[in-house]
């Protein structure tokens, strides 16, 4: 059997076809549109709909997939009646006017409900569909289900309308993990009506024929990508561990961290598992803070250019995105000004150093894994393991995590297995000064925000 993985990301989209040893077969990428609507900034669905339906055409036709499979970054819902949207998808990184956020925010749940912090912007989804409400009732009042984004996308190529918990259940203000239950918000604003009948993370929920030859492709329900990443590592039964998830978002997920070390002010918060189960998390974006830092730095950082910036002094302090541990900040460069592959190194290390701090914050004591972009060459890993060299740290084998969860759980809804890549150790780096560097980067970040310099998170 061969399988299409829709891997859905805020920067990036991508196709993936799998066989059932784990391998990538083939490939396509692009990137989505954001455009306007009235006075939202929504997706361009239509373009990437013709994107991804050409790929799974030619997928079908080169590789004979059985199976269409959907990964969906997190913060983004749609509204649909019977066979379209009723109002184009928003955007999660734009903010409500001042006016309508005062009176929706007050509508919000309280973290010990939801365990969903207050953000800005629709980082909680739920707070985005208040505002859409609230301007645009017409599109709530014709949709007959609230979708979330890899629902949307299922439902869109084929499936039926459904719910998934790993999506729901990701800081949208909508899920009460204590409960395991939709939230107040959900029945104080008459939505839950609205809600499909929930469905497993892979399962499948229809099926269409794409191709040349009209071959029949099952459809099967969508996963939210970290969650998807963690169940591509948990299902190896790695015993306990940590996976850092890297994106344009780095996600940080313990399951093993209790739910009362939440802070609420640093973006810590509760996911759910595809099986209902709470897992705490730390967030921030990394990957746009990257390109932020190293002005869109696309190539290799070499080793060289990491010391450099290390023996110099060089470093960037939070914040160059919104939400993250330390949203109060406005981010900056201090110590020189470092030539490109400097910058990118910069960068790297300011990843690496937020990444550690995460860790700390999450209680994460055992082993870790990293996958995802950030980690390309395995740098990013290897740093890490150099500023915690108590816990061993694995890093994946492939550097597309989400979309091998998202088609493990396929592959096991259709009682096939499919095989894992095991995680590969991870040397320590062996920067000079690096320690040095961390212990001042924490005392001017942390430092500047509460007087206690870097033990503050330990």
């Amino acid at each position: 059997m061969k399988l299409a993985v829709l891997d859905f990301g805020k920067t990036n989209s991508k196709l993936f076809v799998f066989d059932e040893d784990g391998r990538i077969l083939g490939e396509r990428r692009t990137k989505p549109v954001w455009t306007h609507a009235g006075n939202f900034s929504v997706l361009d669905q239509a373009a990437l709909h013709d994107w991804a339906l050409a790929a799974v055409d030619e997928a079908v036709d080169s590789h004979g997939v059985e199976g269409l499979m959907v990964s969906g970054h997190g913060c983004t819902f749609a509204l649909v009646d019977d066979t379209a949207l009723t109002h184009p998808i928003l955007d999660y990184e734009q903010e409500p006017p001042a006016e309508v956020a005062a009176r929706i925010d007050r509508r919000i749940p309280d973290f010990s409900e939801t365990f969903s912090p207050r953000l800005p912007l629709g980082f909680n989804y739920g707070r985005h569909m208040l505002w859409l409400n609230e301007v645009e009732p017409g599109a709530f009042a014709s949709a007959t289900s609230i979708l979330g984004y890899p629902q949307y996308w299922s439902w869109r190529f084929g499936g039926r309308a459904v719910s998934e918990v790993s999506y729901l259940g990701c800081h949208s203000h909508l899920w009460a993990p204590r409960r395991r239950d939709f939230s107040s918000l959900v029945d104080a604003e008459g939505w839950r009506v609205r809600m499909p009948a929930f469905g497993r993370a892979g399962a499948v929920i229809g099926e269409r024929n794409f191709g040349k030859a009209g071959r029949p492709v099952a459809i099967h329900n969508g996963v939210h990508d970290s969650n998807a990443a963690l169940h591509a590592y948990r299902r190896q039964q790695l015993g306990s561990l940590t996976v850092v998830s890297t994106g344009t978002w780095v996600v940080v997920l313990n399951p093993d961290c209790p739910l009362d070390a939440l802070d609420r002010d640093r973006d810590m918060l509760v996911n759910i598992d595809v099986d209902g189960g709470p897992v705490p998390t730390i967030r921030f974006m990394g990957g746009r803070e990257f390109a932020v830092i190293s002005a869109g730095w696309q190539g290799a950082i070499s080793p060289a250019s990491i010391q450099r910036v290390i023996d110099a002094g060089i470093m960037a302090l939070p914040s160059f995105a919104p939400g993250g541990p330390m949203p109060g900040r406005v981010g900056e460069v201090i110590g020189g000004a470092p030539d490109s592959e400097g910058r990118a190194a910069v960068a790297l290390l300011y990843v690496a150093l937020m990444v550690d701090l995460s860790l700390d914050l999450i209680h994460s004591k055992d082993t870790v894994i990293v996958d995802g972009g950030l980690n390309a060459g395995g740098l990013l890993a290897s740093l890490l393991a150099q500023l915690r060299p108590g816990q061993p740290f694995l890093q994946g084998a492939t550097l597309e995590g989400s979309a091998t969860g998202a088609a493990a759980l396929a592959f096991e809804s259709a009682g096939r297995g499919m095989a894992a890549e095991t995680p590969e150790p991870v040397d320590a780096a062996h920067f000079a000064g690096l320690a040095g560097y961390r212990d001042r980067w924490r005392d001017l970040a942390i430092g500047a925000e509460n007087g206690k310099g870097r033990t503050a998170a330990r």
